[in-house]
């Protein structure tokens, strides 16, 4: 029999990349060959993939970015990468092509769409992507990561959640160790690249708590390379336990072992704090497109397993305040992490690998 082989797109960020590893570790256990299309910068996220995934790097370009020369040339590159993309298509002939988003998607599922090939998409937000928007009417379907997720009408879709990367899965509904006089742990993510907002404000609201509570306090903080040193400093002048890095490799266990998640509210991290089950302090990015982050909050918050914090309403006195609330109440605590995990979807992989198999036999 023929292997199957699928060909994944994502763009260069953990929240387009994450999901697709989850994919691609599901469909090579299954026999199938997997294929990712990617660019530069989605590369440097392929470090946890299986490593026979086959990775190939392909042209593409944005308009957000970059002056007039650099937008001039966007479209060529687009062109230029559709069009190397269906040469390896007509190639290879995948049986499944699936976009997860980000413009380096766009060349796999133009290439795609010219050559009438199966293909989907998988949306992590609350609301379809740039990308994902251009091609929802153009593809199968859409596999939907948070529900709800805003939609044309007309666009097929069914919610699948949002798949989570093996090392999370080892991690799924943890057991959960509440608050109370021994060392208790804080996780701080700001996304792949950290985020200033929550370098400039966490500190000092973590410094701010009751000496009762501090005292048992370590923090693992992310954060970006031109703050880290501050950031560093400020604990370490605070007499706070802290480990700051750009990146963190192990966030499922540093996750599981924290009694508080302080987070931005991308898609992979709700996935990840959701079906391990932590509490968690929610801010979402205020310039996200249409806001999805607050939509991807949407679910953990309304279950009662996060408390959402806006960005305009932000300060050390208000978030020292949340902290406090969580980590001097065992029993709600508790009550939080149960709720996080009510909100999971533990088997969005196999849900995503059900639609994929179902896309490639009726592609036949």
């Amino acid at each position: 029999m023929t292997q199957k082989l699928l060909l994944m797109a994502a763009g260069g960020t953990g929240g387009h990349m994450f999901p697709a590893q989850a994919l691609a570790e599901a469909m090579l256990r299954r026999g199938w060959r997997v294929k990712l299309s990617t660019d530069a910068r989605g590369a440097r996220y392929t470090g946890g993939f299986p490593h026979t995934t086959e990775i190939t790097q392909v042209s593409s370009a944005t308009f957000a970015r970059g002056g007039l020369l650099a937008k001039a040339m966007v479209a060529p590159k687009i062109a230029g990468g559709i069009l190397s993309m269906a040469w390896q298509m007509r190639r290879d002939r995948p049986d499944a092509v699936i976009g997860f988003g980000g413009y380096p998607s766009i060349p796999a599922l133009g290439a795609a769409t010219l050559l009438k090939l199966p293909r989907m998409i998988h949306e992590q937000n609350g609301v379809l992507g740039r990308v994902n928007q251009l091609f929802s009417t153009r593809v199968a379907g859409v596999a939907c990561g948070t529900w709800p997720t805003d939609l044309p009408d007309t666009v097929p879709h069914e919610h699948v959640g949002n798949p989570v990367r093996a090392a999370v899965m080892e991690r799924a509904g943890a057991g959960y160790i509440e608050p109370g006089a021994y060392p208790m742990s804080i996780l701080v993510m700001g996304g792949s690249q950290g985020a200033r907002i929550l370098s400039d404000v966490v500190p000092a609201a973590i410094a701010a708590l009751p000496q009762e509570i501090r005292q048992f306090l370590r923090v693992s903080h992310q954060a970006r390379d031109e703050d880290m040193e501050r950031v560093s400093t400020f604990y370490a002048e605070q007499g706070i336990a802290a480990d700051v890095q750009p990146f963190f490799s192990d966030v499922p266990a540093r996750m599981s072992e924290a009694q508080l998640v302080i987070s931005r509210a991308g898609a992979s991290s709700v996935a990840d704090i959701s079906v391990i089950g932590r509490p968690a302090i929610l801010v979402p990015y205020a310039a996200a497109t249409s806001d999805h982050q607050t939509a991807n909050a949407r679910g953990l918050v309304d279950a009662g397993g996060a408390i959402l914090i806006p960005e305009s309403a932000l300060d050390a006195r208000a978030l020292s305040a949340q902290i406090e609330a969580v980590l001097s109440n065992p029993q709600a605590a508790m009550q939080m992490s149960l709720a996080a995990l009510s909100a999971g979807v533990p088997d969005a992989t196999d849900r995503l690998v059900a639609l994929v198999e179902q896309l490639a036999e009726e592609g036949k």
